[in-house]
């Protein structure tokens, strides 16, 4: 699995991609949290970072497809898979360091938003006045979420040969499964909570309010890990 990691997280940072998804996210989440009137904590008046968390995973669900589009899509397209499946290394090997790169990827672009968390902080009446816990919760479901994420754009990826197609395929797996059970929980009656807890932004919310509880932490874990179990199905298939 390291292997395929080192290869993956230096192709990546080798190429264009790494920086102009990390430019592009921070970028537009700078804007918004700093520039646009109807979005600017600085309009807001208030000393918090509901900008970057309610607006991130919005932005993820396009950065983190293009991440991914070509882990398994470009392979399959060059016919390099099948020579790296021969190799001394499992389909969880390949599965798992292809999606550490990725996440560790995003987590990389996460980084220079901590400043955004120390002006804040310095910019407090009186300075300090910040729901700390609010943001490393919020942080933390962030984290979370970018988990889920990459692990959908792998299995997009390990689904076609297409990067155009894996792009769209994740980007629209990964909006649904953040914002369309709590679209569907409106029309299930009494089972709209039930309908509701089993998307990902009924969970992200919890977190964001800094209440780390063990079942939404288990809910991330667990749908990231069927998703990636479901990735290595795939490619275990061997039907290319």
């Amino acid at each position: 699995m390291i292997q395929v990691f080192a290869k993956e997280f230096n192709s990546f940072l080798n190429s264009l991609v790494a920086y102009i998804v990390m430019g592009a996210f921070l970028t537009g989440i700078g804007l918004l949290t700093w520039v646009f009137p109807e979005t600017s904590v600085l309009e807001y008046g208030f000393a918090d970072l509901d900008t970057l968390f309610s607006m991130g995973p919005y932005v993820f669900i396009f950065l983190i497809p293009a991440i991914t589009m070509k882990s398994f899509a470009e392979e399959r397209k060059m016919g390099t898979l099948e020579l790296l499946l021969t190799k001394p290394l499992t389909d969880w090997d390949v599965v798992m360091g292809k999606f550490w790169a990725a996440f560790m990827l995003v987590l990389l672009s996460l980084v220079p938003t901590l400043i955004y968390y120390y002006s804040l902080y310095q910019l407090g009446n009186p300075v300090g006045n910040l729901d700390s816990a609010g943001v490393a919760g919020s942080y933390i479901g962030l984290i979370l979420l970018a988990m889920i994420f990459s692990a959908m754009g792998l299995l997009a990826s390990a689904l076609t040969a297409n990067q155009i197609v894996s792009f769209i395929l994740a980007a629209f797996l990964c909006f649904f499964l953040y914002t369309g059970f709590d679209s569907l929980s409106t029309f299930a009656g009494n089972q709209g909570l039930l309908v509701k807890q089993v998307g990902i932004l009924y969970h992200y919310e919890s977190l964001s309010k800094g209440l780390i509880d063990s079942r939404d932490l288990v809910y991330f874990l667990s749908v990231t890990g069927l998703i990636l179990l479901a990735t290595k199905i795939t490619i275990s298939s061997r039907q290319w």
